[in-house]
Formats: C-alpha cells, sequence, structure tokens
C-alpha cells in the first residue's frame, strides 16, 4: 500500500506539473531584495506579465544601485519600458550556454524589438564570450562598445527562463529617447505597423469613427483591432452598411476604459463600447479559458492574438476575427435537423448507421481548436497526460479500478 500510494503521488506531480505555468519573474525577483527596484519597474511597466507569457526567455536583471543611475535622469515611465525591454532576451541563455557560444559572439533580439518601434537594430544585444569567465554584453547600436559584463545566474528553469545579474544598464540612445505618452499615440500607425493595417486605413477613412476614439485616448482606451486577413474578407459586407452602421462597427471594436490582458482574464462579462448609445447595447461578453482570451457575440467568437501596446491608459490588442453587433448582424443560424430516414430492418450482423449523420465540426471551430496559444501558457491536453497516468500505473502494477 505505501509504494501504491507514493506511485499515485509521484503521478498527481507530474499532473500538476504539465498543467501549471512555467514561470513567474516577479515571484523569482522577490527572493532577492538587491534586485527589488528592477523588480518593481518590471510590474509598473507591465513588462512582468508579458515575460510571464513567454516560454523562452531570458531576463538580464540589474542592481539598485544600477537601476538608480537610470530615476536620476527623471525619464518617463514609457522610456523605462523601453529600456528594460532592451534587458529581456527573446531566447534562453543561462550560464553554461553563455560560455559556449558559438564561434564566441552571438546576437540576441529582445523585447524592445519585439516592439516594433526600435529603430534599425537598435533592438538587439551583441553576447561575447571574452574567455576567463567573462562575458560580455552590448547594445548593438552602440558601436560594438561591451558595456556591461555577465555577474551571475539568478535562477534558470532550463530552457524556459533563464534570469542573470549583469553589471550595469545597457546604454541606447535609441531605448532612452523620450517616448510619447500614450495619449499622443498615433492609433491608426501602431496598428498599421503590427498587422492591422486594413482595419486602420478604414478607421482613419470614417472622420466620425476616429473621434471617437482619439477623444476618448486620455481618459482610458482598449482596442480590439482584426488581423488584415480577417477585416479584408469582412470588407464586401462592411461596403453594405449604412454610413451610422459602419461607424458603429468600427466602434463597436474599442472599449472605453484602459483594460490590460490581465485585467480581461479576470473581469469575465459583459462589457460596453465606443458604439454603445443608450437602448443600443452594443457589447460583447469577455471569456478566457486559461491564458486565452475571447470575445463573443451573438454572431461571432474572436481571440486574442498579440499584444500590440499596453501602456496605461492605452492597450491594442489583436484579435483573429471581426467582431459583429447583433444590432448589425443576425446570430448564425443552427444547422437544419437531418431529414428522418426510412426505418429499415437490420440483421445481428448489420453495420451501424453511418456516423454522417452526426452534425459536423465548422471550420471556425475546427481553427479554434487548432490555434496556436501566443500567450505562452502551457496548453492542457486530457487525452495525453490521461495516458501518462495509464503507462505509470500499470508500471506500477496498481489496478485501475
Amino acid at each position: 500500500m505505501p509504494a501504491t500510494v507514493a506511485a499515485l503521488a509521484a503521478v498527481l506531480l507530474l499532473f500538476t506539473a504539465a498543467t501549471t505555468h512555467a514561470h513567474n519573474i516577479t515571484r523569482i525577483l522577490n527572493k532577492y531584495p538587491e534586485f527589488s527596484t528592477f523588480n518593481h519597474y518590471l510590474t509598473l511597466t507591465h513588462l512582468a506579465p508579458e515575460i510571464n507569457r513567454r516560454t523562452t526567455i531570458t531576463v538580464c536583471a540589474v542592481n539598485n544601485a544600477a537601476m538608480n543611475d537610470l530615476l536620476g535622469k527623471h525619464p518617463s515611465i514609457y522610456t523605462i519600458k523601453n529600456v528594460l525591454s532592451l534587458h529581456v532576451l527573446l531566447d534562453y541563455f543561462g550560464a553554461r550556454k553563455l560560455h559556449q557560444i558559438t564561434n564566441g559572439t552571438a546576437l540576441a533580439a529582445t523585447m524592445y524589438q519585439a516592439t516594433g518601434t526600435a529603430p534599425g537594430s537598435s533592438g538587439f544585444v551583441n553576447i561575447t564570450d571574452l574567455r576567463g569567465g567573462k562575458v560580455g554584453f552590448g547594445a548593438e547600436n552602440n558601436d560594438g562598445t561591451l558595456s556591461a559584463s555577465f555577474v551571475k545566474s539568478v535562477e534558470e528553469i532550463p530552457y524556459n527562463i533563464s534570469v542573470i545579474q549583469i553589471s550595469n544598464l545597457l546604454p541606447s540612445a535609441a531605448a532612452e529617447a523620450p517616448t510619447p505618452a500614450p495619449s499622443q499615440q498615433n492609433l491608426t500607425a501602431i496598428m498599421s505597423k503590427h498587422g492591422c493595417k486594413v482595419f486602420a486605413d478604414t478607421l482613419s477613412a470614417t472622420a466620425d469613427a476616429l473621434s471617437t476614439f482619439t477623444d476618448s485616448l486620455a481618459g482610458g482606451l482598449t482596442v480590439f483591432c482584426p488581423m488584415d486577413d480577417a477585416f479584408k474578407a469582412f470588407l464586401p459586407k462592411y461596403k453594405n452598411l449604412t454610413a451610422a452602421g459602419k461607424a458603429s462597427l468600427l466602434e463597436f471594436h474599442g472599449v472605453p476604459v484602459y483594460l490590460s490582458l490581465d485585467l480581461l482574464k479576470s473581469n469575465n462579462g459583459p462589457e460596453n463600447t465606443l458604439a454603445t448609445d443608450g437602448a443600443n447595447k452594443f457589447d460583447f461578453t469577455v471569456q478566457n479559458d486559461g491564458e486565452q482570451v475571447t470575445l463573443k457575440t451573438k454572431a461571432t467568437t474572436a481571440k486574442i492574438t498579440d499584444t500590440l501596446i499596453d501602456e496605461q491608459p492605452l492597450a491594442i490588442f489583436a484579435i483573429d476575427k471581426v467582431l459583429l453587433p447583433r444590432e448589425l448582424f443576425k446570430a448564425e443560424a443552427p444547422s437544419p435537423s437531418p431529414a428522418p430516414k426510412s426505418k429499415k430492418k437490420k440483421g445481428a450482423n448489420a453495420p451501424a448507421d453511418s456516423s454522417s449523420d452526426a452534425p459536423a465540426d465548422s471550420p471556425d471551430d475546427a481553427a479554434d481548436q487548432n490555434a496556436d496559444d501566443s500567450s505562452g501558457a502551457v496548453r492542457f491536453d486530457g487525452a495525453r497526460y490521461f495516458n501518462v497516468i495509464l503507462v505509470l500505473a500499470l508500471g506500477f502494477g496498481f489496478p485501475l479500478l
């Protein structure tokens, strides 16, 4: 019996580990007071949840003294975010790998590069093994200067997250340049740069709707912009709408409050939109399944696929479908029931009815099931883990029933 209990405990531990988040940068750094300022600003700039959503990442942390050198220049919170983004590498570099870099040098993309706002190659970091136990780091646009060095490994979860300490922040004129507040941002330019150009151009051509978006920006705004392929496919239907309907359709993709991705995950339920006006509800329902957030109307269900910007008071998310308000579009009609079949007498060995009588999944449903989870969370596959448990159970020789 003790052996059986131990085996079951091992199975449950495996099961739990397979279905939980891979890492949490805030919890990791909370154990090290010397990085408290760095950790604080990862949270304040909303970089922490972005780091947690990535499945392969390296965080180059600096101690409080190094952070004070930056804060002494009194940069805006948006500039601080750019600087810290340059210190988050989109690859895994543990202590061992740093000393085994192919050809002694590597160029790593960073979260700053991933924003799409880094000019040229300014979002890359040069990592060079200097031998003698030293590894140098330098911003790619810093004339090849290796301005910081590897100090120690803080914590590693191969090959998921590596947190290392470097001697100081990497100087970068591009990252440290004054950054406009979101209220001064060009909404359509941000969307155009990140795969939502068709929606952005359509919004720019609709003066009333664009004005509604920009007027809401200062007080808080969340935008859900359909990706280009989705909006292109929708354009024939869009052109058939009245002028008022077109404006409402566009405004339906904006919410007049700031909602970060974390808030969307925790505040499931109906959300008013910029199109909401008295009797015209124009709302949709936010729902999530783990890390995946969906937006549902009576006519469509869209998934959030990417975060374009998340800097209070502005958040812009890419979605895979156009949101169709029920005020403008009817709900999808249910599939008609199959026509009744004539009854036939079956022999004992007669084959069962073909499964083709069962309703088929829609193409959208199939696509939803196969879509990648861009958030970086671990996806739960029930059949897969049941098989793991079954094999382990049989291996330990205890009955399943």
